[in-house]
């Protein structure tokens, strides 16, 4: 008979992530951080001893999937009382205590301010419901980076929060006020990630390229900040998103002409081709200061893809405005765009305004996603007969295949049976498809 006490059971922890890079971070930060209390991950549900929701505020009806989705638990728990249901990210900041009155399953709500004190309001040593901004960083409460598995590629955090109140988002709201990490615990980070296999770092932010954090000799700037993690052996690809136009200082363009391990590829949103519609989303620049500001940056890098986020039919938009747009996209022939209708977002400065007539924003953002398109197929089709570097991710579904990610972001396939997960090879493009590349290992 064995008398040594049986070892606790595994607790097993599911996570939903919504939205955006930066909740696929901080989904990974509070599987860390529950995991220091005992809890795994699972891809089963049904199988889990907490269920958390990482919810995203930015697009449409957001409030109302996170409640779809939280009235599809109730059977599970029914059949599991035990089952603690919690509700995070930026849905939970925005509804706070309105979510546990609609729905009386969810044992805890943490906003992404609070969410490194996930595991003491698990264990109930904290309220059931935080959202306030609190005075201490979390990153300092947080775990250190756990190898839960191989994987060449990972987020890193350098910003949180927003300062441009933009008239159409929340992030102002759910994030707070702009808050950047110290350049030494940025690079502890970094550092860490490339001990554990990882060779492309991106790095994330609501405002990144804002990002301004004390080093030992003062404040840095982010071009600055990318130049340092370039000395870092082993990380060989750095990307970085969202950016605001406003912020694109000369060190950083400075930083794409001189860092190789810099990626030719910056997301760089406008919204607008419209400085009427610019002005009434509070962009702060016009159509021509973000050419010019296209034009510095090409001339620093000829070989970048550029790449933006738009809104049809904001209020008052006029088909003057639209034409605009369309002349901008026209003029600055972009690698991919993501388009949207506008959508209004409670507590936002545009929420109360007239809008756009839907069959007309429809017909809209039809007509701009049919040029995106084109270019996007007329960027990915220039990559064919080109030798571009692609880091695999995964293995492909056929046998022998790898799939991985080229300097450009576009995903490409290989026939590559001896390549491994990590690998960094030159890969001559031969194909493109709707939406991803095909390539043949080079010489």
């Amino acid at each position: 008979m064995n008398d040594q006490a049986n070892p606790p059971a595994v607790k097993k922890l599911f996570i939903k992530t919504y939205g955006c890079q930066m909740n696929v971070y901080d989904s990974q930060r509070m599987a860390e951080a529950m995991g220091a209390e005992g809890y795994v991950l699972t891809e089963d549900q049904a199988d889990a001893d907490m269920v958390l929701l990482n919810t995203c505020h930015i697009r449409e009806k957001a409030a109302e999937k996170l409640y779809s989705d939280l009235g599809r638990l109730k059977p599970l728990k029914a059949e599991k009382p035990d089952l603690k249901i919690g509700v995070a990210g930026c849905v939970a900041q925005a509804e706070g205590e309105e979510i546990v009155r609609r729905m009386p399953l969810v044992d805890l709500v943490v906003g992404p301010q609070t969410y490194h004190r996930l595991p003491a309001m698990a264990r109930g040593e904290a309220p059931a419901i935080l959202t306030e901004f609190p005075p201490e960083d979390k990153f300092d409460h947080l775990p250190a980076r756990r190898a839960t598995r191989r994987a060449p590629a990972a987020f890193l955090t350098v910003q949180e929060g927003c300062d441009k109140f933009c008239a159409f988002c929340v992030v102002p709201y759910t994030r707070g006020a702009e808050v950047s990490r110290p350049v030494d615990r940025i690079l502890r980070e970094a550092r860490d990630l490339v001990d554990r296999g990882v060779r492309e770092i991106t790095l994330l932010g609501q405002n990144v390229n804002g990002w301004h954090g004390a080093g030992s000799d003062g404040e840095w700037g982010f071009g600055r900040l990318i130049r340092a993690l370039a000395d870092i052996e082993g990380l060989d690809r750095i990307r970085y998103t969202t950016s605001h136009p406003n912020d694109m200082g000369d060190d950083l363009i400075a930083a794409h002409r001189d860092i190789p391990q810099l990626m030719p590829y910056l997301h760089l949103p406008v919204q607008s081709g419209s400085d009427r519609i610019l002005k009434a989303m509070n962009r702060k620049h016009t159509a021509a200061q973000y050419l010019r500001l296209i034009d510095r940056i090409r001339e620093a890098r000829p070989d970048i893809m550029l790449t933006s986020d738009f809104i049809v039919g904001f209020p008052g938009e006029t088909d003057g405005d639209h034409q605009d747009t369309l002349r901008l996209v026209a003029e600055v022939n972009f690698g991919t765009a993501f388009s949207f209708k506008y959508s209004p977002r409670p507590g936002t400065p545009a929420y109360d305004r007239p809008e756009v007539e839907g069959a007309v924003a429809d017909q809209r953002l039809q007509e701009l996603q049919a040029l995106l398109t084109k270019q996007q197929k007329a960027a990915q089709e220039g990559m064919v007969g080109r030798t571009l570097g692609v880091l695999f991710e995964k293995p492909g579904r056929q046998a022998g295949q790898m799939i991985g990610k080229s300097d450009y972001l576009h995903s490409v396939f290989v026939d590559a049976p001896q390549a491994q997960v990590g690998d960094l090879v030159s890969v001559r493009i031969v194909e493109s498809a709707a939406n991803s590349l095909r390539g043949e290992l080079a010489g």
